[in-house]
């Protein structure tokens, strides 16, 4: 069961390469540092790299209707090992609230926090209550007592009863509430809106979260949950249960919160289709029940308009019985290793992806360039060993090497300068670009849609007022595109005249991007659009709709715009870093090479003495461009699902 392609395996061995990177890539900045090819500028890019390894995470969300089996999934992928249920997991509803599971790697404790479902009368969103503590409830977790952590992780399902009115005050729709059997005339709703274990597993510890979602009238409940937290997830995994196929409301919850055009699920969105051990007909055979299984699947694959492939048949309930058991047998049975090959090939694929795409291009980029830069350096060493000969010094031919790199000296020491000035003149494109997205420019806009919604006592006036605060932004970022690529053009001439200039042909500006935040606040106004048109908000008591509107869409606006702000502060600064490097290091190859040269022609060393040190020099050299070959290698090799598909595609040819 814990076989070379198990997902705890493939975890380690992505955790692995990524600690590999940031091996590698800290060998690089001492590489550069003992060259004296290190700088301020470098030093910051390499630390961005450094950050987006170490700060990776792998978010997965598990949603679907109530008694579909999330939590017993959840259990069997990663708390078998207690010998029982970690998470509350029986019949009926169990997740009241929406549940994050990951490991605080930086505080190093396994605790669970609870946000007390009143917070929702305040006007402040959930991003804005994770960082107030003093909000949550903690209970500190032992985990070497699994009764003790079964009891305290218990508290994520409960409830408490209240009137029709204060359910509606909270954002619950009656109808959907169960009824307090003790207290007639009052509903039951969740005790907690959302819930934090900090628990320590191997996976969690790797960076991986998941989020256990709760049924559909919870969804619809809060509106953070569907508008962020779900879109953001890189892959989403919905439950639905084989004994019931698919029904009304795990269509509502398909169609309304997981297969929107907003969502980003990049990794990809798949069926899981839970307790086939109901179809398991051990009178009529395995043949019979693999065929009832298959035709659930191509059902509700048809349904749900996904392919066959992306809907894996399980038995959590079976899964987590094997896994406790130690039974291989019951294990294969209950199809659980499918869902986790699917997690392997599909959610951590595109993980390695994207890291290879944003960062190890990069840093190839990077290295290629000093690499260049010491292999001009050995150059002239060996052209410096051609002129002493075994028998003579040519001090011509060592002035003339000496009167070149002078030259070359000059030339990139006037391009420093030049560029320097071209930085400067980057960075006053760069106001113009800071200046339609400044803080105060957003914050003016909340404050003009909050007078805005406060006048307006129509559903028609309301839906203006939140349709121009988007209208606005979205005019913002379609400026800021439009003068992104005049800078853009900008420095494209530079590169260009640079790259004929100088033999560094193979440098390439770094772009500003700005198209993908167009993008994305054209997605979050899609978001918006779907907000202020939903029946439900459309029939909510004003005050309580401006509050939800503020606490998610404008929370959603102003994250996407502090993110946009940091991205154009930085560019105008990294813009032209590539040529500045690939200058600098040259710059001071050189000096390094005119201080050997002009010393070598003063100075009465032997001829003997004087090839003794050339040879030592380039050998040296040398040393260090087979450093730089090993870290390109390393950093060039492909990620672990990559060598795995390998591994899996050359077994199949045999």
């Amino acid at each position: 069961m814990h076989a070379t392609g198990s997902l705890s395996h493939q975890v380690e061995a992505y955790h692995a390469w990524k600690k590999e990177l940031i091996r590698q890539i800290s060998r690089y900045r001492l590489w550069l540092q003992d060259n004296d090819l290190f700088s301020d500028d470098v030093s910051q890019r390499i630390r961005r790299g450094l950050e987006l390894l170490i700060e990776d995470e792998l978010t997965i969300a598990f949603v679907g209707e109530y008694s579909r089996g999330k939590t017993e999934l959840i259990n069997a992928l990663f708390f078998s090992e207690y010998g029982q249920r970690i998470l509350p997991s029986q019949a009926g509803r169990t997740t009241m609230c929406p549940t994050e599971l990951f490991y605080d790697r930086s505080e190093g404790k396994d605790y669970l926090l609870l946000l007390p479902i009143e917070t929702r009368r305040e006007d402040i969103s959930l991003q804005q209550l994770r960082k107030r503590q003093d909000r949550w409830q903690r209970i500190e977790l032992d985990s070497s007592s699994p009764d003790a952590m079964r009891e305290a992780l218990a508290q994520v399902a409960q409830v408490k009863s209240v009137t029709p009115g204060e359910a509606r005050d909270l954002g619950f729709e009656e109808n959907m509430l169960e009824h307090d059997r003790k207290r007639p005339g009052y509903v039951l709703v969740p005790a907690w809106r959302n819930a934090q274990i900090s628990i320590r597993h191997p996976l969690f510890e790797r960076g991986l979260r998941i989020l256990d979602t709760p049924g559909l009238n919870a969804l619809g409940s809060e509106p953070e949950l569907t508008i962020s937290m779900l879109p953001n997830a890189h892959a989403v995994i919905f439950l639905l249960s084989a004994d019931t196929g698919v029904t009304a409301s795990d269509m509502t919850i398909w169609k309304e919160h997981i297969a929107t055009e907003d969502a980003d699920h990049r990794a990809g969105r798949f069926a899981v289709l839970n307790k086939i051990d109901v179809l398991w007909d051990d009178l009529q055979g395995p043949e019979h029940t693999e065929a009832s299984i298959t035709r659930v699947r191509e059902y509700t694959a048809d349904h749900l308009n996904i392919r066959p492939e992306d809907v894996i048949p399980v038995s959590a309930k079976q899964g987590l019985l094997a896994r406790v058991q130690k039974n291989d047998a019951l294990f294969e049975r209950s199809c659980l290793p499918d869902l986790e090959k699917l997690i392997i090939h599909r959610i951590l694929m595109h993980k390695e992806a994207l890291i290879t795409q944003s960062l190890i291009n990069d840093l190839l980029g990077m290295l290629q360039n000093s690499q260049a830069a010491m292999q001009i350096r050995l150059d002239a060493l060996r052209e410096e060993l051609e002129a002493c000969s075994e028998t003579h010094t040519d001090k011509e031919a060592l002035k003339r090497l000496a009167d070149r790199a002078q030259t070359d000296y000059d030339f990139y020491y006037k391009k420093l300068i030049t560029l320097r000035s071209s930085r400067r003149l980057m960075q006053s494109q760069g106001d113009m670009l800071k200046d339609l997205v400044r803080e105060e420019r957003f914050e003016g806009y909340v404050e003009k849609v909050r007078q805005l919604l406060n006048k307006s006592w129509t559903t028609a006036g309301m839906n203006r007022a939140m349709n121009h605060f988007f209208e606005l932004l979205e005019n913002d970022f379609n400026n800021l595109l439009a003068e992104g690529h005049l800078a853009e053009k900008m420095v494209d001439s530079i590169y260009r005249r640079y790259n004929e200039d100088t033999r560094a042909r193979h440098l390439e500006p770094i772009p500003l991007r700005a198209g993908r935040h167009v993008i994305a606040i054209r997605e979050l106004r899609k978001k918006a659009d779907r907000f202020r048109l939903n029946p439900k908000n459309m029939l909510t008591e004003q005050t309580l709709l401006i509050r939800r509107f503020f606490n998610v869409m404008v929370s959603e606006a102003r994250t996407l715009h502090n993110r946009v702000r940091a991205d154009v502060e930085r560019w105008p600064q990294e813009a032209l870093l590539p040529i500045m490097q690939y200058s600098m290091e040259q710059k001071q190859l050189l000096e390094h090479q005119i201080r050997r040269v002009r010393d070598s022609v003063r100075n009465e060393r032997t001829l003997k003495e004087e090839r003794q040190r050339l040879n030592d020099s380039i050998a040296d050299l040398q040393r260090q461009l087979e450093l730089a070959d090993s870290m390109h290698r390393q950093i060039r090799k492909p990620a672990p699902t990559l060598i795995q598909q390998k591994v899996v595609n050359l077994s199949g040819i045999a």
